[in-house]
């Protein structure tokens, strides 16, 4: 772990959402599942898709896509439930499918533009490119409520 730090490695988990390329520190992710239909909630945001029970734990599922104001694709057995680790809760992210795990370091991360008036870049940390590819580094604080008391 020390090591990580002094050379700045980073795993990055790489994901597809409405024809884009998207990617979250691989830390912060605890597992990757299949699409399991969810119970919707009453007075939920749009784009929490409702929940699922995850081991006996009851998971709350944000259609990532909606979340980022996207055109959200219809919902099959190929889409993927990640389940992220953010200040003690637990969340689903569905997105269209996973890609790869790249490790890079953070000098191959750049800022992105300063386009504040756009809400979908204000979720964007970082950008880099992998095999010509432009991945946009999700900020997850931004993206998952910080409580789900108040995506209910």
């Amino acid at each position: 772990m020390a090591e990580q730090a002094l050379t700045n490695d980073l795993e990055l988990l790489t994901f597809r959402v409405a024809e884009q390329e998207y990617s979250l520190d691989i830390m912060s992710v605890r597992e990757i599942r299949g699409w399991t239909r969810t119970t919707p909630m009453p007075h939920a945001p749009s784009y929490m898709r409702g929940v699922i029970n995850l081991r006996g734990t009851v998971l709350p599922v944000m259609d990532l896509a909606a979340r980022l104001n996207l055109t959200s694709q219809e919902t099959t057995d190929r889409n993927v439930i990640i389940v992220v680790h953010l200040n003690g809760v637990l969340t689903g992210l569905l997105v269209d499918a996973v890609s790869d795990i790249v490790a890079m370091t953070a000098d191959d991360l750049q800022l992105p533009p300063d386009m504040a008036t756009d809400p979908q870049m204000a979720v964007v940390r970082a950008l880099t490119v992998i095999d010509d590819r432009m991945i946009r580094v999700l900020d997850l604080t931004a993206v998952v409520p910080a409580r789900t008391d108040d995506a209910a």
